[in-house]
């Protein structure tokens, strides 16, 4: 792969160099660990029921998400039912349920016939002491019985320790020593829960945590800096080898990283599979949104609806001049590439001249030159008027009074 792949993408070139993709240390075997159904749900008035958990599971799985988080058993019989129907489909990624580090817990993931946990428990000094009350000692003590009650329910365990990105590494390295060696735990997740991390504070954390644990080092972050998918790239590309990722990027505060930005980048700009079929993207997302009842913005990277198309009068002809011969001239990757529909003219206050010939051609409508330039400057009027662009209905009956 590389900067160009014609019919694809057309990205910088810088990001190929040599000197650029040398400093990476990416996993040969990325997963992508979707938390839709728990992180994503618990964006405040989203309620998503176990029919529509069900469904969204199913989506995700024939996207090629590995790993999907079905949510918390102990939160509610609804959201019991809904992974315990999830576990039993053999839909071929592993299923994970989010547990609190409490023995019962355990027992209970493993009665909804999941064979994974994500086991959670504060992780910083500052959480434990001013939320949860509690000293290092307890919660140590506590993670330690319920990892190895997981362990005898032959659970695999990815311990969780809510807030770690502000831990003291001394105190997150310390705690997870003790963890593991007096209790259990298969992999170790790197929360910011908070969003708080640059992409260098997050890659710095990870090397940190590759060179003291030898046990898989996953990532999951959140967007309150707008900084989530740049710092979950750098956390893979410093040795992590799983990510935590929502759809649309659903989920508390600012949201969760989004699958969607997240794979496509990896795959273009990085050239790395996360084993995602990219042309599934928009269809998830659109999924998601309607059972979410969470719009998705227009203009939202990778599944916005408008994100191919232009108002503007110059771009819009270089569009028309190009989009035959090299639409990748215009930009950045192909619109099928993630399930996208073709890019479009708008017709608006800032359209010129092939904007109003698209629209005319597309009606089967014939002007004179003179009859096209005064219908461009009714449409720049009326798009002022009314402060956006123009509908099929508004452009017709500009034509009319013509």
């Amino acid at each position: 792969m590389g900067f160009r792949e014609d019919g694809k993408w057309w990205v910088s070139q810088s990001n190929y160099e040599q000197e650029v993709m040398s400093k990476y240390n990416f996993s040969k075997n990325i997963k992508i660990l979707d938390t839709t159904l728990r992180d994503g749900e618990q964006q405040p008035g989203i309620i998503l029921t176990r029919k529509e958990k069900v469904e969204i599971a199913k989506k995700l799985a024939e996207a090629g998400v590995q790993r999907i988080e079905a949510g918390t058993p102990a939160a509610s019989k609804e959201d019991a039912d809904a992974i315990r129907e999830i576990a039993s489909l053999n839909l071929g990624a592993d299923i994970f349920a989010f547990v609190r580090n409490m023995p019962e817990d355990m027992k209970l993931a493993r009665e909804c016939g999941v064979t994974h946990v994500l086991a959670e428990i504060p992780g910083s000094e500052h959480l434990l002491k001013f939320g949860k009350r509690w000293t290092a000692d307890r919660a140590i003590k506590a993670a330690n019985e319920a990892t190895q009650a997981a362990k005898e329910e032959g659970l695999y365990v990815t311990f969780f320790p809510a807030d770690s990105s502000r831990a003291s590494l001394d105190f997150l390295i310390d705690s997870v020593h003790q963890i593991s060696e007096a209790g259990h735990m298969d992999a170790l997740a790197l929360v910011d829960t908070f969003g708080c991390y640059s992409p260098e504070g997050a890659a710095y954390a990870v090397r940190k945590l590759k060179n003291e644990f030898s046990v898989p080092i996953e990532v999951h972050f959140h967007d309150d800096f707008g900084l989530g998918v740049a710092s979950t790239i750098a956390g893979l590309a410093a040795g992590a080898e799983v990510a935590h990722v929502t759809v649309n990027g659903i989920g508390e505060r600012a949201g969760s990283v989004g699958l969607e930005p997240l794979v496509l980048a990896l795959k273009v700009l990085y050239d790395v599979d996360a084993g995602i079929d990219l042309k599934q993207l928009k269809g998830l997302s659109e999924l998601v949104s309607r059972h979410t009842n969470y719009p998705v913005f227009p203009t939202k990277p990778v599944v916005g609806d408008r994100i191919f198309g232009w108002e503007t009068g110059m771009p819009s002809s270089l569009w028309t001049n190009c989009k035959d011969e090299q639409p990748l001239a215009m930009l950045p990757y192909h619109w099928s590439l993630t399930g996208q529909k073709e890019p479009v003219l708008y017709l608006g206050k800032k359209s010129g001249k092939d904007n109003v010939k698209d629209w005319l051609s597309r009606n089967n409508v014939d002007l004179t030159i003179e009859q096209e330039q005064n219908l461009l400057g009714l449409v720049k009027g009326l798009s002022l008027e009314l402060k956006r662009d123009l509908t099929y209905e508004e452009f017709m009956q500009l034509i009319k009074q013509l």
